[in-house]
């Protein structure tokens, strides 16, 4: 199980940290990783770490603006985003593959946590 946390509605230039918390005993073997969907648009990749935690991999987007990391001790993977923009408004998930890579495409998935930038 996924549970993310810390949405909420900020300005633009803004920053805000998002959580996953894993209720599993083998977390460190799972690729991690953020998805997003906008209203109207597909979910679409944002950032993964690989299963062991040395690669990471950035949607162009938000590149410079986001960094993951992971803590295999707490069993959670945060989502650092600065600089927020407007565009960067979606509910935010968090997703899970088993010795997966950093570019993951996800197998297990969280109940996603709404981000809204103002302008």
């Amino acid at each position: 199980q996924l549970v993310e946390s810390g949405g909420g509605l900020v300005q633009a230039g803004d920053s805000l940290r998002l959580s996953c918390a894993a209720s599993s005993d083998t977390f460190s073997r799972y690729a991690m990783g953020w998805f997003r969907q906008a209203p109207g648009k597909e979910r679409e990749f944002v950032v993964g770490i690989n299963w062991r935690g040395t690669l990471t991999y950035y949607a162009g987007s938000v590149k410079g603006r986001f960094t993951i990391s992971r803590d295999n001790a707490k069993n959670t993977v945060s989502l650092q985003m600065n600089s927020l923009k407007p565009e960067d408004t979606a509910v935010y998930y968090c997703a899970a593959e088993l010795y997966g890579t950093a570019r993951l495409t996800g197998t297990y998935w969280g109940q996603g946590t709404q981000v809204t930038v103002s302008s």
